[in-house]
């Protein structure tokens, strides 16, 4: 591209610590290509209590150490940083401080980087306040999930949050397309961009032979699931259900675990294998004979579009899920859906039974088109378009 476009990105997650996967990571790392792009570490949004114990310590460890790495440019092309703030959104005489705190330290690592006039990306609603104030070109909101239905924050506030960035974004992203339509009305400029993959990474993870030691020995056939174990998004006692149903197959999950889905491993044949890296995430899934969504139904979920959908078909695997998220509708093609564990279990059986070579190829032909590198140059199409004259644009697409 000949034109900069500097990014300042609010992130949703920590880049250092959690699944690269995300949108917003992925963005970045095509954005940096244009100029010079910022990943700021998700500001903390939830709220933490001492009383949770080992778990308060170990997230105020990982953020201390992510805070102390300071500024520093990732291996994919853009800026990280960990501004230090607190979680106290939810306490109203606290949230002016913590905003200025926030703000001073933004300033100054712009400053730094030479960034003028970003696009403000925000993918973390409680930084709504900092980035509304910024000197920026454009102001983006990542309406990537109901945050508010998120059992970890204060929903009041967060809906405060998102009513405001919807109001002054330039363009609000949604990535479920029943949520678009249901709230365009509320937003400046509501642009739906379908989630997309790392196809190749998946598609290619079966030609290397090595499996890691810790799946390799487990008893096939392996029905698996990548991705947080949390409780508003699982139903642990349908996973358990299900299990019972299929003694003679290995249920895996790979991912950190809440305390309410840990006791699955309690099962004779359930795994946890807790969480891995992104790079590591591959080679686990070509090890799963069938993969699986067993989603509860939830507003979160129905709001959601799971990138490991896309990812599973990219492995080929069969797949099994729960009609949880409305996303889900045009795969029926591709993906075996079930809500009862009775079902569940039929489909894991009729899927391993019909499962071909002919079918792999099918699965991955969805979604082989839908890479992160198109998203990108859709999003920067838009982003630009008000910019760009049509022979701009005609060079863009060339």
């Amino acid at each position: 591209m000949e034109r900069k476009m500097d990014v300042v990105c609010f992130g949703g997650e920590d880049w250092w610590y959690h699944n690269r996967a995300h949108i917003d990571m992925q963005l970045m790392r095509r954005f940096s290509r244009t100029g010079t792009a910022l990943y700021v570490n998700s500001i903390m949004m939830r709220k933490h209590k001492i009383q949770d114990g080992k778990r308060f310590t170990e997230k105020l460890v990982r953020k201390a150490k992510s805070i102390l790495k300071g500024l520093k440019k990732s291996s994919v092309g853009f800026w990280v940083y960990s501004p230090l703030t607190l979680p106290v959104h939810h306490i109203s005489w606290a949230r002016g401080l913590n905003g200025a705190i926030l703000r001073f330290q933004i300033r100054r690592i712009v400053r730094k980087l030479r960034i003028s006039d970003p696009v403000v990306w925000v993918a973390c609603p409680s930084a709504c306040d900092t980035a509304i104030e910024m000197r920026r070109g454009k102001l983006v909101y990542q309406r990537t999930d109901r945050y508010e239905d998120d059992p970890h924050v204060d929903r009041e506030t967060i809906l405060a949050y998102d009513r405001k960035l919807k109001a002054e974004a330039d363009i609000t992203v949604y990535v479920n397309k029943s949520l678009c339509d249901e709230e365009a009305g509320q937003c400046k400029n509501a642009f739906f961009l379908d989630h997309g993959v790392d196809y190749e990474t998946f598609a290619s993870a079966q030609r290397n032979p090595d499996r890691p030691a810790d799946i390799a020995g487990i008893k096939k056939p392996i029905a698996g699931y990548f991705g947080a174990l949390d409780a508003h998004k699982l139903d642990a006692g349908f996973i358990e259900a299900v299990a019972n149903l299929l003694p003679q197959v290995s249920f895996v999950f790979v991912g950190k675990a809440s305390p309410d889905c840990a006791s699955l491993s309690a099962r004779n044949n359930i795994w946890m294998l807790g969480q891995k890296s992104y790079e590591q995430i591959p080679h686990y899934g070509k090890c799963f004979d069938v993969a699986i969504i067993p989603w509860r139904r939830s507003r979160w979920t129905q709001a959601a579009n799971p990138i490991k959908l896309k990812e599973y078909l990219s492995l080929g695997k069969p797949l099994v899920s729960t009609s949880a998220f409305t996303e889900l509708q045009q795969y029926l093609d591709v993906v075996y859906v079930a809500d009862t564990p009775e079902g569940f279990a039929q489909c894991i059986i009729k899927a391993l039974d019909e499962d071909s070579p002919e079918r792999i190829i099918t699965r991955r032909k969805k979604v082989e088109k839908a890479s992160w590198d198109v998203k990108a140059q859709l999003m920067l199409r838009e982003l630009l378009a008000e910019k760009r004259t049509d022979q701009e644009m005609l060079k863009f697409e060339g």
